[in-house]
């Protein structure tokens, strides 16, 4: 199996979540090892996709170099570990990635319209070798050894419209788009308004979040999966594990996870050379690990 980049530049404007501001993103191929680099052509600085840049994961994964940051780029980046393009370069004029609808389905769209280059040089994916966890209370999120790539999630919220949900996925691109990409990112109604009194989430609407008062969710469409909650949650991991820098073989499981705790994962799982190695997809031994990526 070999690197994939995009065919072809393809670029959007939406509205960022926290600003309200149109954002003008495009991605852009990159040639092999490369990795995903993103830019901010406001300020002329390039961000690598790694750990190391994270600098905030509050409400969002952020990253940032020479006082320059992106916010909001999980939904984005889990379309692009979910379709397992290796190298890319994403192109963004402000602070932070556009919210879109809340989900990662324009980002699909976008992915798509672009199609996939393969390139010449054999796909690298780090394969998780021990278990690693990392915890915060009852909360957790741990990597485990898996020829597969698999996500479990569990939510858990005292609201009669969420309650406990759990969903698991094994890994496909057609899994991700039928299953995952359109769950969208959900909030509260007083969080909203107090976030707002901040001078944050002043792009978010019912066009772009899943709202919900003490009692019910306000959006008139409903949802799009009875479960919708825990497979963004889901969509969220995806993207916050392609911090590690490559995709990864292994299973994902979490209870109550969040942004911080994601990242904090991967900080773990790095941190000993004995949790995990990186392998070459070229090999006829390693056929049982391509399927995700596929």
């Amino acid at each position: 199996m070999y690197q994939k980049t995009i065919a072809q530049s393809v670029e959007l404007v939406g509205i960022g979540l926290h600003k309200g501001r149109p954002v003008k993103l495009r991605l852009e191929p990159l040639p092999v090892n490369s990795g995903i680099v993103f830019f901010r052509s406001d300020l002329g600085v390039s961000i690598e996709l790694c750990s190391n840049n994270v600098v905030d994961t509050q409400m969002a994964t952020v990253i940032g170099k020479d006082s320059a940051t992106i916010s909001t780029i999980e939904h984005l980046l889990s379309v692009v570990y979910a379709y397992g393009i290796d190298n890319l370069r994403v192109i963004v004029d402000a602070d932070e990635i556009p919210i879109m609808d809340g989900s990662a389905a324009s980002f699909a769209l976008l992915l798509d319209e672009a199609k996939e280059q393969i390139q010449d040089a054999p796909k690298r994916v780090i394969r998780i070798k021990q278990e690693v966890t990392v915890r915060d209370g009852d909360k957790y999120a741990t990597l485990r050894p898996s020829d597969d790539l698999k996500y479990s999630f569990t939510i858990r919220f005292a609201h009669p419209a969420i309650q406990t949900q759990s969903y698991e996925i094994s890994m496909s691109i057609d899994t991700y788009k039928d299953e995952i990409a359109r769950a969208r990112t959900f909030g509260f109604l007083h969080e909203e308004q107090y976030l707002r009194s901040k001078g944050l989430a002043q792009g978010a609407s019912l066009d772009n979040v899943i709202v919900l008062d003490d009692k019910k969710i306000l959006n008139e469409d409903g949802l799009r999966y009875k479960n919708e909650f825990v497979r963004h949650k889901i969509l969220d991991a995806i993207g916050d594990m392609s911090l590690l820098g490559l995709n990864f073989v292994g299973h994902y499981d979490s209870f109550a996870g969040s942004h911080a705790l994601n990242h904090n994962l991967t900080v773990e799982l790095l941190k000993e050379s004995a949790n995990y190695e990186i392998v070459e997809l070229e090999f006829e031994s390693e056929k049982s690990m391509v399927r995700a990526y596929a």
